[in-house]
């Protein structure tokens, strides 16, 4: 049962280009903004769409595929655990941030037909 524990599993589609960030210790990281959604009938039977946007980071070598092949409006699989972090703002308020920190890829736009 541990490998199920703080799993997250989301399919959708890039709302940016991804944003690569090199630091100083020569680690990279990746940030990218992913839009789930979903359509339901609410309870007057009228159809609704409903889009969530998540907070996605990839380190290492997930992270330079991400950067060198992906681009806004890729549609992905990602696999990975969620984190928060809290920052101080500009006028000092502290901010909690949910983010999925990234283990697996999967990219399912279909190929460029080759001529």
């Amino acid at each position: 049962m541990n490998a199920l524990r703080n799993r997250v599993l989301l399919i959708g589609r890039l709302g940016q280009n991804p944003e690569r960030v090199e630091l100083n210790d020569d680690k990279v990281k990746v940030n990218l903004r992913l839009a789930t959604n979903e359509v339901y009938r609410n309870g007057e039977g009228d159809k609704v769409e409903a889009t969530q946007w998540h907070n996605i980071t990839a380190w290492g070598s997930l992270a330079e595929v991400m950067a060198k092949y992906l681009s806004k409006g890729s549609e992905i699989a990602i696999e990975g655990r969620l984190t928060y972090r809290q920052f101080d703002d500009k006028e000092g308020v502290t901010r909690t941030v949910s983010e999925v920190v990234s283990t697996e890829l999967l990219m399912l736009d279909k190929a460029p037909a080759k001529t």
